[in-house]
């Protein structure tokens, strides 16, 4: 093994090697517990991000880990085909050379489409397999495939043959933009600054007037009644009168309705069906009109007063506010912050629109759906996910499923030329079934279906559904699905309905629900902060400049850039290092607390890139005092177990328990820091160093061979334990490890998951080993107070043994003394006085280091007082700071938390010292 660990030089190395020979590919092993997950199917527009990265880490460690368990595991991957997503790149490229997708045509356009995903559409699965990602390569699928295609319009037809499907006239969320209906999981609602309007609505029998506050005075156009609350006493003798509507002179009723809040504004409200989802619903219960005042464009239509038409809503706004303030009826115009929906791609204003699209009807599928969730049938990790899923399960509304662009599995709907509507597979099964002869002109519906919709169907459908595959009896339901909060009703609610209904199998047995990755100071990742981290950039390192121009590209605001290359520089003077890709997947899995959002840290990033180099340095140790000597391979030839040794195999065994109880519960940052802890701290700080002794004194032939058979068994073991989590740098130190180990294989992937022996915990072992460790962190612990060098050899005293002690002493002698350098043992007897020295406890025994002649008193508490003097000027300065109310409320956040971070190790580190400086002047 080279001298210093280079991600780079073994990463892409041993990919290639086991996407080449298959290695994750099922074993279709019918003998063996099936295993099986379905990647959410990022957009084959997309690029990986944080959260990607964080997923898909998760689903490797949970396949390679089933996969060493010998089951018959498969991960099905695939790519979304993205609607509007897609459709927008290739727009914009056609913008570009000056032409729209109506130029072309639409056949033509998706052609385009077509082209671009072959060439570009790559991009996320190539990076997947840069994260060490598993999945089988030679299944993967695509929303748009032959295969899914015909999934989809199965599908289609089955719930419209059985009334699940129909074509109505219902309020969508409609971007003005794409000119499509859009899911409210494509509606971002931000806060924004904007008014609220006061007008007076005169009585038509002209007693008075009611006043009514909109966010949006274009609406009132479309106004059908005024809403008051039945138990309203100022209101109640005016129920079931009219007002005429300013502008329009329309009568429209008041009317009573439990929805209106008495105590919010005047308890008057404007009710406008047809823009406005709760007047949707109040007009639905009172029978009112439902006026559409909009064109697609989200001008104003032939609908209202001839005077508005034709204008955009929101110079329509200003002639409206105008012509209320002219005629004496604008009461007030009032600063008011709301929440205003956007597109998430077009980010222009959503409109409530009332238009024809195809709903699907839940209600009978969602019955099946939730029940399958109560009897436990599915199981959400954490728990309570369940009640979100159940709240939204409960309120289900029709699913709007037909969107107004081109990309996407068109409606399997035809039109004759009367309007009459026929569903089937193809035009061709249209007119058999309905006997249409060749004169009669069919026109396919222009929409095309919600991606969500095809998604709905992904764990069948992948498995070849409705054909009855192999795959499709052997790996579903699948095991588990891991995903984000944010889709458990768009598409986790949508799947379990759509598969028990068509394979009478729910799709998945568990949902494991993660958080969201956020960045080191708790805030979301996003473009507009200039916080995101590039995954890949974390792998492979990215140079300051590059980090800036990727932050600040195409950013239209120069101060926000200014600000966003300001921050940039700050937080990543020298750019960001290179990690290598075992590092940042322990990182993740080291995070993942269940279903907390991910606070990222980089500093966290570089200690497990440092426990990398921590497993290579300790491999190329082990091979160093291994190879070519006799490491136990041959049983015939006696071996002999040092207490180290023994103790090290005991804490492999609990520790292999421990690992496996937490993946198998979900907990991978207790499996990750298990992991870390026992190879660090246990492993390499003491088992490496209590080896040495035994390897290099005068010990038998059968300690130095059981020694490095527990070297490199115990290595091996390790190795395929971390393996899941850190596939590379496992696979290229196993490779070297292995055959000293006697195990044999072309990769670490296919080797057994260790497993442990209870037969082989020697606790007896662990408690005396623990005695040693005291006793030598007690010595080590004098020297770190004392100064006194670690190389020095130190004579000690011992006091108040127990006959326990006296015999783990003069057992382990050998590690004492290497371990913790010192010159003698000595037993002091009762009565005798024993010289000033430093202390330390091993339960009631004492270790006494005697000081005369290892420091000098005056010079050791002359340095300790001006440490002491340093850190309480230190102290001072940051608790100033801190009292001042002003700091506290102007600086950052983080910045306000980093000085108490600081005030706090400072404080310590004096209480630290000033009991060092008590101890040394008592000598």
């Amino acid at each position: 093994m080279d001298k210093h660990f280079d991600p780079n030089a073994i990463e892409t190395k041993w990919y290639q090697t086991w996407e080449n020979q298959g290695y994750f590919k099922p074993s279709y092993n019918r003998s063996a517990d099936p295993y099986s997950i379905m990647i959410p199917p990022p957009n084959v527009t997309g690029s990986l991000h944080m959260g990607h990265a964080f997923q898909d880490t998760i689903m490797d460690t949970l396949i390679r880990l089933n996969r060493m368990r010998g089951k018959n595991t498969l991960w099905q991957p695939g790519t979304d085909h993205a609607g509007i997503a897609t459709q927008m790149v290739v727009e914009r490229q056609l913008a570009a050379k000056g032409l729209s997708r109506h130029d072309l045509g639409r056949e033509q356009f998706i052609e385009k489409i077509w082209e671009w995903k072959e060439e570009s559409g790559g991009t996320i699965t190539q990076q997947l397999r840069r994260m060490g990602a598993s999945p089988d390569w030679s299944r993967e699928r695509f929303t748009m495939d032959d295969g899914l295609s015909n999934a989809v319009k199965e599908v289609f037809v089955r719930l419209y043959q059985e009334g699940l499907i129909y074509r109505g006239k219902r309020l969508v969320n409609w971007d003005p933009v794409l000119h499509t209906a859009v899911s409210d999981l494509e509606v971002i609602s931000e806060e924004e600054q904007g008014n609220l309007w006061h007008f007076r609505y005169p009585l038509s029998d002209g007693s008075g007037h009611l006043t009514v506050a909109t966010t949006r005075p274009e609406t009132m156009l479309g106004d059908q009644a005024v809403a008051v609350h039945p138990e309203d006493e100022r209101y109640q003798h005016l129920i079931g009168k009219t007002i005429t509507l300013p502008l329009v002179g329309r009568e429209i009723p008041i009317i009573a309705d439990d929805y209106v809040d008495k105590a919010f504004g005047t308890g008057c409200v404007k009710i406008t069906p047809a823009h406005d989802f709760n007047d949707y619903e109040i007009g639905k219960r009172h029978n009112l009109p439902m006026l559409n005042i909009l064109t697609v464009d989200a001008a104003i239509n032939d609908e209202a007063p001839e005077k508005y038409r034709g204008l955009d809503r929101y110079e329509a706004r200003k002639h409206i506010v105008a012509d209320f303030d002219a005629l004496g009826l604008l009461d007030s115009i009032k600063p008011h912050t709301l929440m205003v929906p956007r597109g998430d791609r077009s980010h222009s204003v959503i409109e409530p629109f009332l238009t024809d699209q195809w709903y699907v009807a839940v209600e009978a599928l969602a019955k099946p759906a939730i029940d399958a969730v109560k009897n436990g049938d599915i199981e959400f990790v954490p728990k309570n996910w369940e009640n979100t899923y159940f709240e939204w399960m409960n309120n289900i509304q029709d699913w709007c499923i037909s969107r107004q662009i081109w990309w996407g599995h068109r409606i399997p709907a035809w039109y004759d030329d009367a309007g009459k509507v026929y569903v089937g597979r193809s035009e061709n099964e249209v007119r058999e079934t309905h006997q249409l002869s060749s004169s009669v002109t069919l026109k396919q519906d222009n929409d095309v279906l919600d991606t969500w919709f095809s998604s709905a169907l992904w764990t069948f459908s992948t498995l070849g559904w409705p054909e009855k595959t192999k795959e499709l009896e052997m790996f579903h339901p699948t095991s588990v699905l891991v995903t984000g909060f944010d889709i458990i009703f768009f598409w986790v609610a949508r799947m379990i309905m759509m598969t028990l209904k068509f394979t009478g199998e729910v799709p998945f047995k568990q949902v494991y629900v993660h958080g969201l990755v956020r960045d080191g100071e708790g805030q979301k990742m996003s473009k507009s902060k200039g916080n995101v981290l590039d995954p890949i950039d974390l792998i492979d390192g990215i140079n300051l400049e590059e980090l800036v121009a990727k932050r600040t590209y195409g950013m239209m605001q120069p101060e926000k850039a200014a600000k966003i290359d300001k921050a940039t520089r700050r937080q990543f003077p020298e750019g960001i290092e290179a990690h290598g890709t075992d590092a940042i997947r322990f990182t993740f899995a080291s995070l993942a607390s269940t279903g907390r959002d991910i606070r990222f840290d980089l500093q966290r990033a570089e200690g497990y890139r440092n426990f990398c180099n921590k497993i290579w340095n300790a491999t190329r140790y082990v091979l160093m005092n291994t190879e070519g000597f006799d490491t136990g391979v041959d049983a015939a030839q006696p071996i002999e177990l040092s207490l180290a040794d023994r103790w090290i195999i005991s804490r492999l065994q609990q520790v292999e328990t421990e690992v496996s109880r937490h993946f198998d519960s979900y907990r991978f940052d207790l499996a990750a820091n298990a992991l870390y802890e026992f190879t660090w701290n246990e492993y390499c700080d003491w088992y490496l160093e209590l080896a040495k002794p035994i390897l290099t004194k005068d010990s038998s032939d059968a300690a130095k061979r059981g020694t490095r058979q527990t070297l490199v068994r115990v290595l091996e073991a390790l190795l395929r334990l971390i393996h899941p989590v850190m596939p590379f740098i496992t696979e290229e130190a196993w490779q070297a490890v292995a055959p000293l180990a006697g195990k044999h294989g072309n990769t670490i992937m296919l080797q057994p998951y260790p497993q442990a022996e209870d037969n082989k915990i020697d606790m007896a072992a662990i408690a005396e080993l623990e005695w040693v460790k005291n006793f030598i962190i007690g010595v080590r612990k004098i020297r770190s107070e004392m100064d006194i060098s670690p190389s020095k050899s130190l004579p000690v005293l011992l006091t108040g043994l127990n006959s326990q002690d006296q015999s783990w002493l003069n057992n382990n002698l050998i590690f004492l003394q290497s371990l913790a350098k010192l010159a003698t043992i000595e037993i002091l007897q009762t009565g005798q006085e024993a010289p000033e020295s430093a202390v330390a406890l091993v339960g009631e025994m004492q270790i006494l280091i005697p000081m005369a002649g290892l420091i000098d008193k005056e010079a050791e508490l002359a340095r300790l007082g001006k440490e002491i003097q340093r850190l309480q000027g230190d102290i001072a300065r940051v608790s100033a700071k801190l009292s001042n109310d002003s700091f506290v409320a102007k600086a950052p956040e983080a910045v306000v938390i980093k000085e108490r971070e600081k005030l706090a190790e400072n404080q310590s580190a004096l209480t630290n010292l000033e009991a060092q400086y008590d101890k040394i002047s008592a000598l």
